[in-house]
């Protein structure tokens, strides 16, 4: 059974950091991509960041510059460095393969950003 557990969230002022990771078990991560999304309050889920197998990533412009994803396939583990924190951050992240299995949604981690 596949579980993804992310951890890392909490509050932070404008202009904080927060590095969140994301554990895989019954899933090797070495052997797919990996994304972070985020859903926002009253908003539907959204795409922040993605890095494949062989390490290559992407991002969302609205994060693009600010946010770092990163895999340590030894620890089975990906990680997404937030720095320059903004309000408009604030949602609970979530982490999944890429593409995304709807199997795979785990409770995420909640990131609160205040101005």
């Amino acid at each position: 059974q596949v579980q993804l557990v992310e951890s890392g969230g909490g509050l932070v002022q404008a202009g904080g950091s927060l590095r969140l990771s994301c554990a895989a078990s019954g899933i090797s991560f070495s052997i797919n991509a990996v994304g972070w999304h985020r859903q926002a309050p009253g908003k539907g889920r959204e795409w922040v960041a993605t890095i494949t197998t062989s390490g290559r990533t992407k991002y969302a412009d609205s994060v693009k510059g600010r946010f770092t994803i990163s895999r340590d396939n030894a620890q089975n583990m990906v990680y997404l460095q937030m720095n320059s924190l903004k309000p408009d951050d604030t949602a609970v992240y979530y982490c999944n393969t890429d593409p995304a299995q709807r199997v795979y949604w785990g409770q995420g981690t909640q990131v609160t950003v205040s101005s």
